[in-house]
């Protein structure tokens, strides 16, 4: 079958099926099921034979839209928050799983940047993280201790100073997504060249084995949290400036609405790493250094695993009770 008559054929369907996805016409969990498996019969169809065209991309859109409808329709006998964190929110993990592994590479990239450029420059650590630190961290490893800028203050008092700045970070992060993107990316641009020049002012004292030892203690889930935050603001972004076969209004309302919730998944997280940072971090040179290894990558694991393997997951199962 030639692809326009493909379209032809199936077009008003498919149109009914986008006012299900905009919320205009309901159904209930069955008609549900029923739509995603005429869908997935569409969607393997035109790959077959349209492997490389905006119909097939078009679909595989509106089949993921349609799969996390049957799962909000579901009556499920948990409780939402539960609901939200082992379902809802690995879905659309699942769904912009692009999103996430572009802000990973853009964090690497910059990050890169910062390392190289504080190698070949002296003064740029300076320039990045401000003579008064770069001088006071001098002091403290010469006195054997260079993480003990965290030491300072007390442990509730740096642990809500922190998070409040952590978050305020992460929602710039988000929220400057707005701007196409662009907003995000200078934001994830500034903090990742930070890091790289944090890390390597280190390894150029020598002491890169002990500050890590401290700064990703917090850090696993600080700057996971961070890169999260940045897909979910290159996913705003990408509603406006790639409205697909929406309106540009329903196609941001969608974005907007999934790109927040991975925001808003993100903060426990945050909170936990301001704890970590304002209570663990001024002991980790004194700790085992097991139980540091442990915290690092227990932690790193943890986020790791929720958002780029439990999504996959939970997509796999659902896909496979929603054919049942």
């Amino acid at each position: 079958m030639r692809e326009i008559a493909f379209i032809k054929q199936n077009k008003e369907k498919w149109l009914d099926i986008e006012q299900v996805v905009l919320g205009k016409i309901k159904k209930n969990p069955d008609d549900l099921s029923s739509l995603y498996i005429n869908l997935i019969n569409d969607l393997s169809f035109s790959q077959t034979y349209y492997p490389k065209s905006k119909t097939t991309v078009y679909l595989n859109y509106l089949s993921s839209q349609i799969f996390q409808k049957i799962y909000k329709t579901k009556r499920i006998e948990q409780n939402r928050l539960k609901s939200f964190f082992m379902k809802e929110v690995p879905l659309i993990m699942y769904e912009y799983r692009k999103y996430l592994l572009l802000a990973f590479l853009v964090f690497s990239m910059f990050t890169t940047i910062g390392i190289i450029s504080t190698h070949y420059d002296v003064d740029f650590v300076k320039l990045i993280l401000g003579e008064d630190y770069v001088n006071q961290t001098l002091e403290n490893i010469k006195k054997g201790n260079a993480v003990a800028i965290y030491g300072s203050g007390s442990n509730w008092g740096s642990a809500i100073g922190i998070i409040q700045n952590n978050l305020g970070v992460g929602a710039k992060l988000y929220a400057y997504g707005i701007f196409g993107g662009v907003g995000t990316l200078f934001v994830l641009m500034q903090n990742s060249i930070m890091l790289g020049t944090f890390q390597y002012f280190f390894q150029q004292q020598g002491v890169l084995g002990d500050s890590m030892r401290g700064i990703w203690i917090h850090g696993a889930f600080e700057i996971s949290a961070m890169v999260i935050e940045a897909s979910a603001g290159f996913i705003l972004g990408a509603s406006l400036l790639f409205p697909k076969t929406y309106s540009r209004l329903n196609s941001f309302k969608i974005g907007f609405r999934n790109s927040f919730k991975i925001f808003v998944s993100t903060i426990p997280f945050t909170i936990f790493a301001g704890l970590l940072e304002g209570f663990v971090t001024r002991y980790a040179l004194q700790m085992p250094l097991i139980i540091d290894l442990v915290i690092i990558f227990g932690t790193l694991g943890f986020i790791i695993f929720y958002y780029a393997i439990f999504p996959y997951r939970v997509h796999k199962k659902l896909k496979h009770d929603a054919i049942l």
